[in-house]
């Protein structure tokens, strides 16, 4: 029997990061380079916000780690996302924080 010929080619063939269950890599876009790193649901142990939809990442859940690929960027500018609202980030404006009993118009 032959080998499975399934595997996925990633953009970036050599990942960065090592046995931390996370893979790393650069990518492009309209608003600038990112180094995204994909966290694994097994390695997530803490809750963040989403800036995408303003929700809640619980512990245990997938999700992506951004940052800008400039340099500049440290710790500070990290921001984990939900892995739809990171690909979906180009096509929606930031979400508008409102008050509970605001209108929705």
């Amino acid at each position: 029997m032959s080998p499975r010929k399934n595997r996925r080619a990633m953009s970036d063939p050599r990942p960065r990061g090592g046995g931390g269950g996370w893979v790393e890599e650069t990518e492009e876009g309209p608003d600038g380079d990112w180094v995204v790193r994909m966290i694994s649901g097994a390695n997530a142990g803490k809750a963040y916000r989403c800036p995408g939809c303003d929700q809640e990442i619980p512990p245990g859940v997938a999700h992506v780690v951004a940052w800008p690929a400039d340099g500049r960027g440290g710790a500070d500018d990290r921001r984990h996302w939900h892995r739809p609202c990171w690909q979906a980030r180009g096509r929606r404006a930031p979400r508008t924080q409102r008050s509970r009993n605001a209108p929705r118009y």
